[in-house]
């Protein structure tokens, strides 16, 4: 039965260069991805079950080492919206172990066939999904992505190499020991989900030049970090950038339902990358004034051009800097429009490609927008906060990809797969 290595829960030795763990850890993990691929479907399942009992079971653990990142991320002054990223209750760890054991029933993507064909000369072709093989995933403040990134990789039948943010590092250790504790009891390879056990940032660059040895490198935080990966990489990169998320209410939204979606798109987390960051209200539209004042009596700071101003005196001047900024907390941009193209042009000028939302009566607006804008999920009469694999139905989340190539919106199982040819012939020969 697979066990835990001490060398994922503590620190390296002194003299181990950060070159050399990254290549310990990962040809650990590459190890361990053979003895992973080698799992049934029940297997993987009933691996992932059990690891989210271990999270159940280790709460006061795990909640006890949270209360700790906290106290430090306060005494460092992190802002409120970090603080509420890092932060764990009961409530919230229960959902990261039901994300586990949700991932742990969905379909097994591994094996399934995309599509055949056969030539004329009698081959057979096909094409299989297979698991892409060890994945480093360099994230910060959010310990869920441990939970979530450890189950999704799993299940496709990937190993996991993760880098957490120091703002969470006894969360994440915590969270860890419990996942590969119920790993270990379910027989399958508890390195398969890797922890780098130091906060040396050092370890990053080794993790983004160990071409060869990781196969794709996933990262998740701010805009220097994805700036920083991107830049940096010689492994495959499947970037998730910043949420600069857009509601658009055109004129023909309905006022009630306006409001409500402004208020939760904005309001219910203003941490997560699916928070409204910039509002767009169409000239033409009715109700504009009460959307503003339940976003300010909601606690919502608002920032606007002249005609947005207009509306309400308690909006603050918008500089140019606020069209592109994600907020993370209690502030939001705010722009008047001259109807859809208008809204377009903002929406090309400005949008991260993340997710951005018109809310109307006219379906033929609706589809319009849907057409025209070109981000990773684009909603009709939805609130943005939706932008979430779970809510989607796929278990969990690696993060949202913003980019074209491979996969794009909420990376579940399905993204963290790749596929080859299969080829059956009956000894057709090449003339």
């Amino acid at each position: 039965m697979a066990t835990l290595h001490e060398s994922s829960v503590i620190e390296p030795a002194a003299s181990e260069s950060p070159e050399a763990l990254v290549a310990r850890l990962a040809r650990a993990g590459r190890a361990a991805q053979a003895l992973l691929a080698r799992l049934s479907d029940a297997e993987k399942s009933a691996a992932l079950l059990s690891a989210a009992r271990a999270l159940r079971e280790d709460e006061g653990a795990i909640l006890a080492a949270n209360a700790r990142d906290i106290a430090a991320g306060e005494a460092n002054g992190l802002t409120s919206a970090l603080l509420d990223r890092l932060r764990l209750t009961p409530e919230r760890l229960a959902g990261i172990a039901d994300a586990v054991a949700q991932v742990a029933i969905l379909p097994d993507p591994v094996g399934q066939v995309i599509d055949t064909g056969e030539r004329p000369n009698g081959l057979h072709l096909s094409r299989v999904r297979v698991p892409i093989g060890l994945i480093g995933i360099i994230y910060e403040s959010r310990p869920n992505v441990t939970a979530d990134a450890a189950a999704l990789c799993l299940r496709s039948g990937n190993a996991v190499l993760l880098r957490g943010g120091s703002e969470a590092v006894n969360s994440n250790r915590a969270i860890l020991a419990a996942l590969g504790r119920g790993l270990s009891a379910a027989g399958a390879p508890a390195e398969a989900v890797q922890l780098v056990p130091t906060q040396d940032r050092a370890v990053v660059g080794a993790m983004l030049t160990a071409a060869g040895l990781i196969d794709m490198i996933v990262p998740r935080g701010g805009k220097s970090l994805v700036a920083r990966v991107q830049a940096d990489a010689r492994v495959p990169v499947l970037a998730h950038l910043d949420g600069i998320c857009h509601t658009y209410i055109h004129s023909a939204a309905d006022p009630e339902m306006a409001v409500a979606l402004a208020l939760n798109a904005k309001m219910r987390r203003t941490g997560i990358c699916g928070a409204m960051e910039t509002l767009l209200l169409d000239t033409a539209f009715p109700a504009s004034q009460r959307v503003v004042a339940a976003l300010l009596e909601g606690g919502c700071e608002l920032r606007g051009d002249a005609r947005a101003r207009a509306l309400d005196s308690r909006i603050l001047a918008a500089t140019a800097e606020d069209w592109d900024t994600e907020y993370l907390d209690a502030i939001l941009a705010v722009a008047v429009v001259d109807g859809l193209d208008a809204a377009l042009a903002h929406i090309d000028a400005h949008s991260s490609r993340h997710t951005d939302v018109i809310v109307t009566e006219d379906a033929a607006v609706a589809e319009a927008f849907v057409a025209a804008v070109d981000s990773a999920i684009v909603m009709v009469n939805a609130s943005s906060q939706f932008a979430d694999g779970g809510e989607f139905g796929l278990g969990a989340e690696i993060g949202i990809a913003t980019g074209r190539l491979h996969a794009r919106g909420p990376v579940a199982l399905e993204g963290l797969t790749t596929y080859k040819w299969v080829v059956r012939g009956n000894g057709q020969l090449r003339p």
